[in-house]
């Protein structure tokens, strides 16, 4: 068994939750779902791209579309669930140490500037002439940045010309 791919307990706990091998539909019937499943595993758990997938997986095409279907239709949030009822009714799910809170989640750096924005009362009334508008603060908007990809792809910023660097 490799790092990442289910135990036999595991695996045996989930087989009953997937969909059959054979969908009644015309044309091959599915790659075995353990392999496909520990391929997903594999991609989830090293943040690999799906085309580095090994090849023990079977193709990254398989395992990715099998992957986006189940999403779409559901299945991961069924075994979720199916799962947390089965472990819940075990006696070995605990809920309260699920719970998260302020010291655990970290405010945002917007929730700090208190009064940047007007309040309900003082949004609905028109705005004097002169005033200020609050709402349009341009200190707490954040300048946009490119990406270090689309950067790549810039010109470089160089005050030599091509031709004296080519002479160098």
């Amino acid at each position: 068994m490799a790092r990442y791919e289910l135990s036999e307990q595991q695996w045996q706990r989930i087989e009953p939750l997937l969909p059959p091998l054979k969908s009644g539909k015309r044309g091959h019937p599915y790659l075995d779902h353990r392999p496909i499943i520990n391929g997903i595993l594999w991609v989830l758990n090293t943040g690999a791209p799906w085309a580095d997938l090994p090849e023990r997986y079977g193709p990254h095409q398989t395992v990715y579309d099998r992957f986006a279907r189940w999403q779409r239709c559901g299945l991961w949030q069924k075994l979720l669930v199916a799962l947390q009822a089965c472990e819940d009714a075990d006696g070995r799910l605990h809920w309260h140490y699920g719970a998260g809170d302020s010291t655990i989640i970290p405010a945002h750096p917007m929730a700090a500037t208190v009064g940047a924005y007007p309040q309900e009362e003082e949004a609905q009334k028109p705005a004097q002439k002169g005033g200020k508008n609050r709402t349009t603060r341009q200190s707490m908007r954040s300048k946009s940045k490119q990406s270090d990809a689309a950067e790549a792809g810039r010109r470089p910023r160089s005050t030599c010309s091509p031709t004296t660097n080519a002479v160098r």
